[in-house]
């Protein structure tokens, strides 16, 4: 079967112990509510201490690092140092720093098919496109595992076209049977501060929607297809995302809830939502 060599979705998941801090190095911050400074790209973070870890992990949101909690490399970032570059830092080659930088964004982007597509296999509902998946799967896999040079030349945007091309189809079996038909279909729709307190929006397409500090207390997310939504400030007070498909740590991280929301199986309850 196809899906029988798929990435275990463990390794779909950031392990900074095992990463050369490539986000906190790698990445461009701009001064914004996200974060407290600008920091220009391939340069250092000033809050990283010389082992490759964050000085303020534990009080990143009160010193106004929020976009750092919110961040999620998928794996990409271990997978570069240890797989990749074969556990050689920057710091010891730093030769190697512009194509370590400059494959993150691409590996990160194959690794979050990787996540969506690992978890589109585990649906019952879309178990007549279990093949595709298994393939789609494989063939993402095996462009993560390419040399750095390759992988740098890589066209991911055109791979990402098929693979959410099959994440579509596998939505709308998800979908399939709950009640809205098109008057739920918000893809991609500016939500921004939306008031939908209690809404039922059970089932409702929202891929890429632009849900931040949209209210949504209290709203009914189950079976709905949240891929790519924005949920940065949503309040997801008492929400029910029971359910809810190809919802990330990332999405759930950046938005605000409490006891009472309803998370998907797999994902972790923020300590920020205390």
């Amino acid at each position: 079967m196809p899906s029988a060599e798929r990435t275990d979705r463990a390794d779909l998941t950031a392990d900074c112990t095992n990463c050369f801090a490539l986000c906190c190095v790698g990445l461009a911050f701009t001064a914004s509510q996200d974060f407290a400074i600008d920091k220009a790209p391939g340069t250092p973070c000033p809050n990283l201490a010389a082992d490759d870890r964050c000085s303020i992990h534990t009080g990143l949101r009160g010193r106004g690092f929020q976009g750092c909690t919110v961040y999620d490399c998928f794996g990409a970032g271990q997978r570069l140092s240890q797989e990749t570059f074969g556990g050689v830092s920057w710091r010891e080659a730093p030769h190697t720093a512009p194509q370590m930088f400059a494959a993150l964004p691409v590996l990160r982007q194959l690794h979050e098919m990787l996540w969506y597509l690992a978890e589109a296999e585990t649906l019952a509902s879309a178990s007549a496109l279990r093949t595709e998946l298994g393939w789609s799967a494989q063939e993402t896999e095996r462009l993560a595992r390419l040399p750095i040079n390759k992988l740098l030349a890589l066209d991911v945007a055109a791979h990402r076209v098929g693979v959410s091309e099959l994440l579509s189809e596998v939505s709308a079996l998800v979908r399939a049977g709950v009640g809205g038909g098109r008057k739920k279909d918000r893809r991609g729709a500016d939500l921004i501060g939306a008031r939908l307190k209690g809404a039922d929006l059970c089932g409702a397409d929202l891929r890429g929607a632009y849900l931040i500090g949209a209210d949504l207390s209290g709203a009914d997310l189950r079976r709905a297809d949240l891929i790519g939504a924005d949920l940065r400030d949503a309040n997801l007070a008492g929400a029910d995302l029971t359910d809810a498909i190809f919802v990330t740590q990332a999405q759930v991280n950046a938005a605000r809830g409490d006891q009472s929301t309803k998370i998907p199986i797999g994902l972790t309850r923020p300590s920020h939502w205390d």
